[in-house]
């Protein structure tokens, strides 16, 4: 797993994209403050994958956030 992991990683340092760019497009779109300019750059990239895999991965880590903080304040 950890070497398909690093595969993925290489795979998006050899993307036009670097991998910061995609997180920061993933993190602005997930709250709504991304412009136009990136928005279209995002969609000229090679593929989406990238893009649905980050994004799938910080909602997942929003949803344990939520659980954990909610029931810290259940306690």
């Amino acid at each position: 797993m950890v070497t398909k992991m690093l595969l993925f990683l290489q795979k998006i340092s050899k993307n036009k994209l670097k991998m910061k760019d995609v997180i920061f497009s993933v993190l602005s779109s997930f709250i709504g403050i991304q412009s136009n300019k990136n928005r279209e750059r995002d969609f000229k990239s090679s593929s989406a994958y990238y893009f649905i895999f980050f994004g799938l991965a910080i909602t997942l880590i929003f949803i344990i956030f939520l659980y954990i903080f909610v029931n810290f304040i259940l306690l």
